[in-house]
């Protein structure tokens, strides 16, 4: 019985041995130096070889560029609450991710999607700002800091809060177009939209809607922002802030190409706050 068992252990690993050559020499066959090389100057592979490439090329565009974001500037985010932040002001953070900033006297809700490449928490001190007028604050959390990759992440938030009967949503700059995106599917759910330097490529229909935007704004295209105003609803109102720029709705520091703000970011976001109020309460 022994003598069977050290054959078959025997024959088993004589077996595994033959396969081990046998990998050996494809290894040797298909990636040697001379194979490599044949691979590579064949006119044959060329087409494939140019795919692979330019297909890690652009795989690493899009990490570099989804890595690099804007922080929130969290000096300048706590020396705000600390100043503006009501005790009876609940901030947390939902199961989500998302953040929630809710006044013990919340008589409306918003729902708010970030501008493009721009740390959500950046835009804590305007929903303080919100909160100290009545509005219950929900920032999301989007993938890769981008909206673009969750036009529907307000799914579900405002089933959270039953208490509140008047939702709205809105966005910074892409933030804002992709809520606009959002709205216009789900019309039933809100009762008006905040556009933060930002426009709609959607038509909305039966709202209201309200569009914020700096001066000093070099960021947002003013073209299609004209271009686009027609898919607005019929109540709509527009503001200018008077000395603000592209940035300052937020507190994430200096953005490429936006022009120089004479205000600061703590005056646009108590101006924006009590227009968004305003609009809100109307």
């Amino acid at each position: 019985m022994e003598e069977n068992k050290t054959k078959l252990q025997n024959e088993e690993e004589k077996v595994q041995s033959e396969e081990k050559k046998s990998l050996g020499r494809w290894i040797k066959q298909h990636f040697s130096e001379k194979a490599i090389k044949d691979f590579f100057t064949s006119k044959k592979n060329r087409p494939l070889i140019i795919t692979v490439c330019s297909l890690l090329v652009i795989a690493l565009a899009c990490v570099i560029y989804v890595s690099t974001y804007y922080r929130a500037d969290a000096d300048a985010i706590n020396a705000y609450a600390a100043t503006y932040l009501e005790e009876d002001t609940d901030v947390y953070f939902d199961d989500s991710g998302n953040i929630v900033v809710a006044p013990s006297d919340a008589k409306a809700g918003f729902i708010f999607y970030p501008g493009g490449k721009v740390e959500y928490t950046s835009y804590l001190p305007l929903m303080i700002a919100l909160a100290n007028r009545g509005i219950l604050s929900v920032i999301v959390e989007m993938p890769c800091n981008l909206a673009v990759f969750d036009i529907n992440a307000a799914d579900g938030i405002a089933d959270s809060f039953p208490e509140i009967e008047n939702w709205y949503i809105g966005g910074h700059s892409l933030g804002g177009s992709m809520a606009a995106s959002y709205l216009s599917k789900n019309n039933d759910k809100f009762d008006g939209i905040v556009l933060l330097a930002s426009y709609s490529t959607e038509v909305l229909n039966n709202t209201r809607a309200v569009t914020l935007y700096g001066t000093e704004d070099q960021v947002m295209n003013q073209e299609k922002l004209r271009k686009y105003i027609i898919n607005l609803p019929v109540e709509s109102d527009e503001t200018l802030i008077n000395g603000g720029n592209h940035a300052y709705f937020g507190m994430y520091g200096e953005q490429r190409g936006d022009g120089e703000a004479w205000i600061s970011a703590t005056e646009q976001i108590n101006i924006t706050a009590r227009c968004i109020a305003d609009f809100i309460f109307k």
